[in-house]
């Protein structure tokens, strides 16, 4: 039997590194053999993947809309150039692509929830619902608003100000991880309440038009430790939950606020540092099960991913006490995956069992005595018009510079991202998160987690530090565009300082 070629559908980095992985992991258990493919990608990716000699496919794609996503993946599949596909994108699933390519008679080959459950990350007053009815438990309070009716807003903020300390506004709908907005004190109300509603009412005024009111969703504030769960699970309602990761969402270091909005995330370690078998037990039993039985029972259920995030309560042994959830995505988290998957030797194995309909017969191959760290290298500010930087205005089409032999000696893999490949022969920023370094760190008998991972972080920041890959500002060819969190995975210390 040839190889399983597996696509993974998308333009981000995870997709780029889930392809790699699948192709060149090999497992101890399962011994088949895959070929990863990006179906997509980026301009970079397939001369980065050259240049790299890295067994990376790729199947291109018209443009990014759905019905040429549509298009090339079903010609890869009748022409057997792909037997999977995993949706990345939670808008191409949102817009019906799976639903296109079921209804062409390929639907058990591609890996994501249709249209019928796409209300699950695309509505999250749906969602709360959902969580209702299935017995999983969210924030202790929430309610739906008219986003217009600010009188409404502010009673609600200040009821949650005084029984919560604290209230949380979320556009309802797709937002790509930024929609949501956090208070803790009365002064911050307004200028929250507009900034979301400046940032989403041209999404409001297209998805509602001239309608009375339009749905806003607020949550009492909830306290714990954030945590997020991957689930796979196949059309029979088998599962396996991978290993966690930790996700550093907001721009810098702190709190979230308005001078530190939540991004797309800006980096990612695995496993997270409160991962235990007693905290994945209570993810299973009070996440995983009734969610996967709900959706059976209203005709949902289909393969794909369930990334639900949640806020966690400890005793003082670090045993999970209570969880939340807080929002549920349908997709594998970015940058989260990343880690994830470089910690997995059989991820291939995984997707395969997916689509078969046997996830209870594979089971998630760890590398249990590795962390996995990733961090986002992002667009800073400067340029021609002063921007501001990732998440706001960005400078664009700027050389980028890599010292591959160094990245290859220091085994650290850079993975692109929004970055492209010109006509000249070289790659350039493209904005926003243009690449991301990744690399793991073994943990050997007597050594402390948090030493190992200060380690890691210290390898990965000192190869920005020195230059080792820059973006060159059209200013100044000696300095570095980029820009990065240097604090990504300093929790493991935080962790056992806490623990003793």
């Amino acid at each position: 039997m040839g190889k399983v070629k597996i696509g993974f559908v998308g333009t981000d980095g995870r997709s780029f590194l889930a392809a790699l992985e699948t192709s060149r992991s090999k497992s101890d258990l399962y011994p088949g053999e895959y070929e990863g493919l990006v179906v997509r990608g980026t301009g970079a990716m397939p001369p980065f993947a050259q240049k790299m000699n890295w067994p990376v496919g790729f199947v291109p794609v018209a443009d990014n809309s759905v019905s040429a996503y549509a298009s090339a993946l079903l010609a890869a599949f009748e022409q057997k150039r792909l037997d999977i596909a995993l949706i990345m994108p939670e808008a191409l699933i949102f817009q019906g692509l799976i639903d296109k390519v079921a209804a062409a008679g390929y639907g058990d080959k591609i890996i994501g929830l249709d249209g019928k459950g796409s209300f699950i990350e695309a509505d999250k007053i749906a969602c709360k619902r959902l969580c209702q009815k299935a017995g999983i438990p969210v924030a202790p309070a929430w309610t739906e608003v008219d986003a217009k009716d600010y009188r409404a807003v502010l009673g609600t903020c200040l009821a949650y100000l005084h029984e919560f300390g604290g209230a949380v506004l979320k556009y309802p709908f797709s937002a790509g991880g930024k929609g949501a907005r956090i208070i803790l004190n009365t002064w911050e109300i307004r200028e929250v309440y507009e900034g979301l509603i400046n940032d989403y009412q041209e999404d409001y005024t297209r998805s509602f038009g001239g309608k009375a009111s339009w749905p806003l969703l607020i949550e009492s504030r909830m306290s714990g430790v954030e945590i997020s769960f991957t689930i796979f699970v196949d059309q029979r309602g088998n599962y396996q939950i991978l290993p966690t990761a930790l996700d550093y969402p907001e721009r810098f270091a702190g709190p979230p606020g308005l001078d530190n909005p939540i991004t797309g995330g800006m980096g990612s370690i695995s496993p997270h540092p409160l991962e235990s078998h007693e905290l994945m037990a209570l993810a299973e039993d009070l996440i995983a099960k009734p969610l996967i039985e709900i959706m059976k029972e209203k005709g949902l259920l289909r393969q794909g991913v369930l990334y639900p995030g949640c806020f966690v309560s400890f005793d003082d042994n670090f045993k999970p006490t209570a969880i939340r959830v807080c929002e549920i995505n349908i997709r594998p988290g970015e940058p989260e995956f990343q880690p994830i998957v470089k910690r997995l030797r059989n991820l291939g194995a995984l997707l395969e069992a997916m689509a078969a309909g046997h996830l209870d017969k594979v089971t998630p191959e760890v590398r249990s005595d590795q962390v996995s760290l990733c961090l986002a290298l992002v667009t800073g500010p400067g340029g021609p018009k002063q921007q501001k930087g990732y998440p706001w205005s960005l400078t664009k089409g700027e050389v980028l510079k890599i010292d591959f032999d160094y990245f290859d000696k220091k085994k650290i893999t850079v993975i692109p991202s929004a970055m492209d490949w010109a006509a000249e022969g070289v790659f350039k920023s493209d904005g926003s998160r243009v690449a991301y370094l990744v690399a793991n760190a073994s943990i050997k008998e007597g050594q402390k987690r948090g030493q190992v991972v200060e380690s890691l972080r210290q390898r990965l920041l000192n190869a920005f530090d020195n230059g080792k890959i820059r973006v060159i500002p059209r200013e100044n060819d000696q300095g570095n565009r980029l820009d990065l969190r240097r604090d990504v995975g300093l929790h493991y210390q935080k962790a056992e300082l806490l623990a003793s």
